[in-house]
C-alpha cells in the first residue's frame, strides 16, 4: 500500500472527530443559538477567514468556476447550506443519542445513492464492511445496552436529521463531479454558495427569534465549527473522497458516534 494512501486513511480520522464536536455543541449550544444563525455564522466566519488566503486562486480558477456552476450550486446547497442547517434544527428537538445514530446510517446511503446514480458495483466485501461497522456504530451509542433501543422516542427532529444525513450522502457521492479547480477555491466557491443561500433564511429567522446575544460561549462556539467541522474538515474529506472515493470513505462516517460518545462524557 502506498504511503500517501496511508496517509489518506488516517487523514480521514479527523472529520468524524471534528463533526462528533459539532453534533455535541449542537446539542450544548440549542438554547443559545438558534439553527438557521449558527449555521450562517458558521460559514460565513470560516469563509471571511479563507477569503485573504483563496481570493487569488478562486480568481484564477473562475473561468472554470462559471463553468460548472451548477454542480457547485448542488454541492453549496446539500453539503453546506442543508445540512447543517438541518442538524443544528434537529438538535432543538431531538436528543444526541438519535442524531448519532441517524448518522451512523450514512454510508449505507451513500452506497445506495452511488449505486442507483452511477451504477458502481457493490460487492459483498463492501456489505459485510457497512454492516459491521453501523452495528458498531450503534453498539458504542447505546453503551452495550440493545435494550435501551426499544426505549428510544423518535420526533419530528429525527426525520429532519435523516433528511440531512441523506443530503450530505448525496453530496459526498456528487464530489466525484467536482470541477477540476484548486482544493482552496472548491472550499471558498462552496462555502459562499452556501452563504448566499442562508443570507434570506436567517433574515427571516431574526424576525421571529429573539437577537443571537454574543457571550462567551456563543462566541466560541461559532469560531470552533468554522474552523474545526467547516475548514478543515471539509478539506480532508474532499481530499479524502478524491483519492478512494465515496463508498470506503464513507465507513469513516461512523467513528463519529463513537467520537460522539468519548466527547460527550
Amino acid at each position: 500500500m502506498k504511503k500517501n494512501r496511508i496517509g489518506i486513511y488516517l487523514l480521514l480520522v479527523l472529520p468524524p472527530l471534528f463533526w462528533a464536536g459539532n453534533t455535541v455543541l449542537a446539542r450544548g449550544v440549542a438554547d443559545l443559538i438558534p439553527p438557521v444563525a449558527m449555521s450562517f455564522w458558521r460559514w460565513t466566519i470560516a469563509l471571511l477567514i479563507l477569503l485573504p488566503f483563496t481570493w487569488k486562486q478562486t480568481l484564477s480558477d473562475w473561468p472554470e468556476i462559471k463553468k460548472h456552476w451548477k454542480i457547485i450550486f448542488l454541492l453549496g446547497l446539500f453539503g453546506i447550506a442543508s445540512f447543517n442547517t438541518l442538524l443544528y434544527t434537529a438538535a432543538h428537538s431531538t436528543t444526541a443519542i438519535n442524531i448519532a445514530l441517524t448518522q451512523s446510517v450514512m454510508p449505507v446511503i451513500i452506497v445506495l445513492i452511488s449505486f442507483i446514480m452511477f451504477r458502481d458495483r457493490i460487492t459483498p466485501v463492501q456489505i459485510f464492511a457497512i454492516a459491521l461497522c453501523t452495528l458498531g456504530a450503534g453498539y458504542i451509542v447505546i453503551h452495550g445496552n440493545w435494550q435501551r433501543l426499544l426505549q428510544l422516542e423518535f420526533v419530528n427532529g429525527d426525520l429532519i436529521m435523516l433528511l440531512a444525513v441523506t443530503l450530505y450522502a448525496l453530496y459526498t457521492v456528487l464530489l466525484r463531479k467536482r470541477p477540476d479547480i484548486k482544493a482552496m477555491s472548491f472550499l471558498t466557491t462552496t462555502f459562499a454558495v452556501g452563504v448566499i443561500i442562508l443570507l434570506p433564511l436567517y433574515l427571516w429567522e431574526r424576525q421571529i427569534m429573539p437577537p443571537l446575544e454574543l457571550t462567551q460561549p456563543v462566541i466560541i462556539s461559532l469560531l470552533y465549527v468554522a474552523f474545526c467541522p467547516s475548514i478543515l474538515a471539509y478539506l480532508f474529506w474532499n481530499q479524502g473522497i478524491h483519492e478512494i472515493g465515496a463508498n470506503q470513505a464513507g465507513l469513516y462516517i461512523n467513528l463519529v458516534p463513537l467520537f460522539a460518545s468519548l466527547l460527550a462524557v
